[in-house]
């Protein structure tokens, strides 16, 4: 499995509108109950959000990975998305966050999902955003994270 399985190209929003991680949040859980119509969007949302709350997701670089356990996927779905402006995320750097990397997971999922975070953070720690902020589409977004298995 290499993340691009995990990221599907219509998952990829390359100029996210939402200015706070809420706002984003529901912008990228929108998307994929609409990709995945037997997904509670709710659900989705409420399960980032916990999340959340229990402890900050964002990483170096300004990067994010929201990430949680939804009792309606079978497996680990995920979406992208990319703020030009910056998100006020209360990141402990106070810097804003520009790359969200927001992961659904099942529960029968446990193992596969630490793989996909550990492959996510690789790609931020590579330097592989630069390639992911110049990409002018989904798809150069989708190459860039094919690379990362």
């Amino acid at each position: 499995m290499i993340l691009n399985d995990v990221f599907d190209k219509q998952l990829i929003r390359l100029d996210l509108e939402g200015s706070t991680k809420e706002e984003v949040f529901a912008e990228l859980i929108d998307a994929m109950a609409e990709l995945h119509p037997d997904f509670d969007r709710d659900e989705m949302l409420a399960v980032i959000e916990e999340r959340e709350n229990k402890m900050n997701t964002s990483v170096a670089s300004g990067a994010a990975v929201p990430h949680g356990y939804y009792k309606g996927a079978d497996d680990v779905v995920g979406a992208v998305g990319i703020s030009k402006a910056g998100i006020d995320y209360d990141a402990p750097d106070q810097k804003p966050v520009h790359f969200i990397f927001l992961i659904i997971m099942g529960e029968a999922s446990r193992e596969k999902h630490l793989w996909v975070l550990s492959r996510v953070l690789s790609l931020i720690n590579s330097g592989a955003l630069a390639d992911i902020q110049a990409a002018k589409s989904p798809q150069e977004v989708y190459d860039t994270l094919s690379r990362f298995n």
